[in-house]
């Protein structure tokens, strides 16, 4: 929750992001071979990056989906598949599943890739393990990058323990916090500059930056960035609620509450009561059919869920309420990089205690941040 020497997020004038400062995208992609990563959230106004830039032009040959898909139907974790975008007829690459870096193959008709997608600043988050990958195999190739910068909604604060090496993973490849508090263009340049790229090699990196953000900016995300992060209610409940899905218990997929609501057929929190089913982007979502109890926090207004920050309260709850055996699973130590958070809860550390444990590695984590912003900062 948010502390008093804390700020409130301030809202802003109207934030042009990266995509649309076309006047200084288009010069560097004349008579260049264009590669696009993308999904339903790069557009130009209410228009696709990719339809945008076709019109005017600029000679795409490939378009790279990450999870989710160009069009961002497809369920988390789901197969995404090559095919032939129906309405420019561009390739469409899949960088999601087996294959999560671009080829040799897949690149050699690119000189340039574009990287537009809208993050929420989440280190489990895929978006910027994709870009790692991205990055990485534009290095290997002599490929430029050019990252179209949005904004973060989680880019006001810091927090959550740091990722442990051994537990690096696709969803948490690099050694940082839980929360990050970087824009996508920063999160890059820190790839760049921390050598996390494969054997040390360097991209070719620019960044288009925002005008009018920095990171008090309250920014209403257009365009849900996946299917179950519906609206901004579940983009700012995100960074805490995902823990869950590394126990038992249900975030709402396969309801309309995603990432809102926590519950389980054997929790001791019965506040609310919901029952999963087979919708679109959640076909098979967790406790299929099964009525779970739980705890909502869909009556909190925008403004508090703005500074819910990264909570460890909801997982202590159902933690000390379940009423059954094995709270969690292998998966998240992957979710927390760590070992030491899934002791402390087992030994009944409250969050504060647990908190205090994550300082010096978040102080050190801050200066280098520091060094890759672009924009102003929070503090």
């Amino acid at each position: 929750m948010i502390t008093s020497n804390e700020q409130p997020i301030q809202p802003s004038s109207h934030i042009i992001v990266g995509a649309e400062q076309l006047n200084e995208l288009l010069p560097i992609l004349k008579d260049k071979r264009i590669g696009l990563v993308i999904n339903q959230t790069s557009t130009v106004g209410n228009t696709l990056l990719l339809d945008t830039l076709v019109s005017l032009g600029v000679n795409i040959t490939a378009t790279f989906a990450p999870e989710h898909g160009v069009r961002g139907q497809a369920d988390a974790g789901a197969k995404v598949a090559n095919e032939i975008d129906i309405k420019t007829g561009v390739p469409i690459l899949s960088i999601y599943g087996k294959n999560k870096k671009p080829s040799v193959e897949q690149l050699k008709n690119i000189d340039i890739i574009v990287f537009d997608i809208q993050d929420v600043g989440a280190r489990f988050y895929t978006y910027i393990s994709t870009l790692h990958y991205v990055m990485e195999a534009a290095a290997e190739n002599f490929k430029q990058v050019i990252v179209l910068d949005r904004p973060n909604p989680n880019g006001h604060y810091v927090d959550g323990p740091i990722l442990e090496t051994e537990f690096a993973s696709f969803v948490g490849m690099h050694p940082i916090p839980i929360v990050h508090g970087m824009t996508i263009g920063e999160y890059a340049q820190m790839i760049n500059g921390e050598k996390w790229l494969k054997s040390g090699v360097k991209c070719d990196l620019k960044i288009i930056k925002m005008k009018n953000y920095d990171h008090q900016t309250f920014y209403f995300l257009p365009i849900p960035p996946s299917p179950n992060l519906p609206n901004m209610k579940s983009i700012y409940l995100y960074p805490s609620l995902c823990l869950f899905e590394g126990t038992p218990y249900s975030v709402g997929r396969g309801t309309s509450a995603q990432f809102q609501l926590w519950g389980h057929p054997l929790s001791g929190i019965k506040d609310t009561i919901f029952t999963p089913e087979s919708r679109p982007g959640a076909t098979q979502p967790p406790l299929l059919g099964k009525k779970s109890y739980g705890k909502s926090y869909t009556k909190l207004d925008i403004g508090e869920l703005q500074h819910f920050g990264f909570s460890l309260q909801p997982i202590l709850e159902a933690y000390h309420s379940f009423q059954g055996e094995n709270f969690f699973t292998p998966f998240f130590l992957k979710l927390t990089g760590t070992r030491e958070l899934e002791e402390q809860i087992k030994a009944g550390l409250n969050e504060e205690e647990i908190k205090q444990s994550w300082q010096d590695g978040l102080d050190k984590f801050k200066k280098i941040r520091k060094k890759y912003l672009l924009y102003n900062d929070f503090e």
